[in-house]
């Protein structure tokens, strides 16, 4: 059943959302030739890994400048367009493709990389027993803001507690997170250990 209301959300999302997904395309397109598509391997469910999709918003090559794959607020590698695409979560868009696929579900722990994932305890690995999500337990109660391994045990409560109520909760209380903002604060994010 979960898979079916996945493949429904995701489809009916990437039709309702096509018009601003070529728009933003095209606005990425024209400022800067490289890529619109942004591609990532990321771990998800049982740690395999996929290719994570997402509209470009950093310069090309910002991996190996600067804090790497660490994003700030102001971080000089994000084009003009990409802080538009990020304040709103625009850019993640294109993960509904991956929903589809079936690399992703609708709601579960943000993927992440694998060196991270390597740091993981045995506790924390419990975060990979589901697909990971576009949104998530995390990401209604303070996204990036929050320290890593407070995100992880929030994550890891979902696994142990979810449920279609707390699904539907999770995506009514999406759209208000979206206007936290996506990047860590002074004790929020990963932090290389």
């Amino acid at each position: 059943m979960n898979r079916a209301a996945d493949v429904t959300v995701a489809g009916i999302g990437l039709v309702l959302t096509s018009p601003l997904l070529g728009l933003a395309a095209l606005a990425t397109k024209l400022e800067d030739r490289g890529p619109v598509l942004y591609r990532q391997t990321r771990v998800g469910k049982d740690g395999e890994d996929f290719e994570l999709l997402k509209l470009r918003t950093m310069v090309i090559g910002a991996e190996s400048m600067g804090k790497g794959f660490a994003v700030d607020q102001g971080d000089p590698r994000i084009t003009k367009v990409g802080r538009l695409l990020r304040r709103a979560s625009i850019d993640e868009l294109p993960q509904l493709w991956n929903v589809l696929r079936g690399d992703m579900s609708v709601i579960g722990p943000r993927p992440t990389l694998r060196y991270q994932v390597e740091q993981y305890d045995e506790r924390q690995r419990r975060r990979l027993e589901i697909k990971p999500g576009l949104t998530g337990w995390a990401q209604v109660h303070g996204r990036a803001a929050l320290p890593w391994a407070d995100r992880i045990e929030l994550d890891v409560w979902y696994v142990d507690n979810r449920s279609p109520r707390l699904d539907l909760a999770i995506l009514l209380k999406t759209p208000l997170a979206l206007f936290r903002g996506t990047y860590r604060g002074a004790t929020g994010g990963w932090r290389q250990s």
